[in-house]
């Protein structure tokens, strides 16, 4: 008989904290506020962890429906139903325990922010919306925890509301992702027509039960869902929203920004593999969108000034890898760099917030400097966090990082082993500027002399100086996972057993078989070089960026001077905010003033009704000169009314 997991717990568990601090925070004490937080957010991660150990007993899938049909409208019908297998389970341990470590680290970072029940407010809101997408069984309800992180999103970034930059960068998140999302609605109603249903499990066996079923329909669908999810992982072209959203509080970077929210793109790509796998076309495109949206947001991060932009445009580039192992069927090795990167970037945005936090709010990185001895513990677990990113041995993000890179050399994408070497060749060029700018980063921040102001640093007379243990705990927590988090993808050809990969079989077993990487003697001899020559590149990043921000410190400005063309087109990064701004923002807003307010709002609509009222006003001015009072008046009305009868009656006698 089949283990009952509860796994309607899950997303109601945050849900609960979302309404009890929503409905009641701003009247509670701010320590019950931070525990009801807590308590819901870490019994959502205790429940994953219990069920992770029954793990092994379920018969898989396993699927959990609840009540009746959801929506059943003649002869299309679906279920309120939750999935569980190995990929629902690798993402549900990644939102709910690197979640309730952000929970946690937001305790101390947000301790005197107005709004503060509100905040938690909002992450509570967000991980029920999360914990619903990544457990759907189905592409309706996936869409609604979709359309939920979303509305989440929208929020957290525009937490401090009375801050224009905060306000309109939320407004763009929303209004961005709605392009991706009219995408997916349309997937979704093409699936429905061509398939009558939206379950994962019967669309996938009907496409595993017709073997020719290749390309057509399949291929328009992959396409539109390409769409939705370059909007939510922000790939080119809609990946414009997210350097923005660093207006939000570091936390929401972290969480949202980072680790959850824009993996569900890639996510929802690994789901329905089996669309994809049947579209060499739609493939290709992931995997060309994946290589060039890594090479494009690395080249913008060398020469950001602002802590957090460079993070996030970092966290940009990854996820181009991330798409870039998808593009080759590479579903495993894509889920392995979500899982590191969650580690890894969620410490980077922690740490970040830390270094923040000890300079009074400082985030120029022009700005810094020394504070290697100041806050060592933000030090050294964001040193952690920048080895793992840069892919070194034995670092997270190395087997993650190269798993992806021997998987695309391997590839044949759009029917062209060339076009992968291609590629891969951008892949490893994009290690090289990640080892650079992230390099840069450490150093600007942590070494050299202290450039920041120690007035404007001053806590209460502390001066710069570490965070607390609420704040400290995540980073070290985090910094051990993106020491170690790796481990358990160890390749075979390093002498590991893969374990992540081979955990993922069960969902992705089919695609691997049919992947274009073959795994001998030969190939391993053969990644073990590239995985040399990825770590020969990242040490080239991290020389360079030591000769450039450690040993000559003002060298950058004498060549940033020199090629200033080409410094100011990365500073500004390539203008693509004012080229949509100038082909596609004000267009549309010139069409929406012109046309939709002044021709159809104004003149149709309110015209319309200025017409009825006016064409009303005039008669009953007319009417109202019958109520004169005048007994005189009321004999001629008499009169007339009494002749016009008679002239009525006559013509109608007349007629017969």
């Amino acid at each position: 008989m089949t283990t009952n997991m509860h796994l309607w717990l899950l997303p109601l568990l945050p849900l609960a904290g979302f309404l009890w601090n929503g409905t009641l925070g701003r009247r509670l004490p701010k320590t019950l506020v931070t525990s009801v937080a807590l308590l819901f957010s870490g019994a959502a991660f205790a429940q994953v962890l219990w069920i992770a150990a029954q793990f092994r007993s379920l018969a898989l899938p396993h699927v959990e429906s609840f009540a009746t049909p959801w929506i059943a409208i003649h002869g299309f019908q679906v279920d309120f139903s939750f999935l569980l297998d190995p990929l629902t389970l690798i993402m549900l341990l990644v939102v709910t325990g690197v979640g309730f470590l952000i929970h946690l680290y937001s305790v101390g970072y947000m301790a005197h922010e107005e709004g503060y029940w509100r905040f938690f407010a909002y992450l509570n809101l967000f991980l029920f919306f999360m914990l619903t997408l990544v457990l759907a069984e189905n592409f309706l309800l996936l869409f609604v925890g979709w359309e939920g992180v979303g509305l989440a999103s929208y929020l957290l970034i525009g937490f401090y509301y009375n801050k224009d930059s905060a306000a309109d960068a939320g407004k763009k998140a929303f209004i961005v992702n709605r392009i991706g999302d009219f995408g997916f609605l349309l997937a979704i109603f093409l699936l429905v027509a061509h398939f009558g249903t939206l379950s994962f499990t019967s669309i996938f066996g009907a496409i595993a039960a017709h073997p020719a079923m290749q390309g057509g329909v399949l291929t328009t669908i992959a396409l539109l869902l390409v769409l939705g999810a370059t909007g939510k992982s922000a790939q080119i072209p809609l990946y414009i929203w997210l350097p923005d959203a660093m207006e939000g509080p570091t936390p929401v970077s972290a969480l949202i920004h980072a680790a959850t929210m824009v993996t569900a793109g890639i996510y929802m790509v690994a789901r329905t593999h089996v669309l994809f796998d049947r579209s060499p076309l739609a493939l290709g495109v992931v995997a060309i969108i994946g290589a060039a949206t890594a090479i494009f947001a690395a080249t913008i991060g060398i020469v950001q000034t602002d802590i957090k932009r460079v993070l996030a445009y970092s966290t940009v580039s990854q996820l181009g890898y991330m798409f870039l192992a998808c593009g080759v069927a590479a579903y495993s090795s894509a889920i392995f760099h979500l899982v590191t990167h969650a580690f890894f970037k969620a410490l980077l945005f922690l740490a970040a917030g830390s270094v923040i936090h000890a300079l009074g709010g400082e985030q120029d990185l022009r700005a810094m400097g020394g504070l290697r001895k100041k806050i060592p513990v933000t030090f050294w677990t964001m040193t952690a966090a920048v080895f793992a990113i840069c892919g070194f041995f034995p670092f997270a993000g190395f087997f993650s990082k190269d798993a992806i890179l021997f998987a695309v050399f391997n590839a044949s994408v759009l029917h062209s082993l060339y076009l992968g070497k291609l590629l891969w060749g951008i892949g490893l060029v994009t290690a090289g500027l990640t080892s650079f700018y992230m390099f840069r980063l450490w150093y600007l921040t942590f070494f050299g002399s202290a450039r920041y102001n120690e007035e404007h640093a001053e806590h209460g007379g502390h001066g710069v100086h570490e965070s607390s243990w609420t704040m400290l705990l995540p980073l070290i927590v985090l910094g051990v996972l993106s020491l170690v988090g790796g481990w358990m993808g160890w390749p075979e050809a390093l002498g590991g057993h893969d374990s992540f990969a081979h955990f993922l079989d069960p969902v992705f077993g089919a695609s691997a078989a049919a992947a274009p990487v073959v795994m001998s003697s030969a190939s391993a001899g053969m990644e073990r070089m590239l995985a040399g020559l990825s770590m020969l590149i990242a040490l080239l990043g991290w020389l360079l960026a030591d000769i450039l921000y450690h040993r000559n410190p003002k060298l950058p400005e004498r060549m940033a001077q020199k090629c200033s063309a080409l410094h100011a087109l990365l500073l500004h990064k390539y203008w693509i905010d004012e080229l949509y701004g100038a082909i596609i923002v004000r267009p549309l807003l010139a069409i929406s003033r012109v046309v939709l307010w002044r021709g159809v709002d104004a003149g149709i609509v309110d015209g319309s009704g200025v017409a009825l009222a006016s064409g009303a006003s005039g008669f009953s001015s007319i009417v109202r000169r019958m109520q004169s009072g005048n007994i005189r008046s009321y004999a001629g009305w008499l009169a007339m009314g009494a002749a016009l009868v008679l002239i009525f009656v006559f013509y109608l006698a007349h007629c017969i």
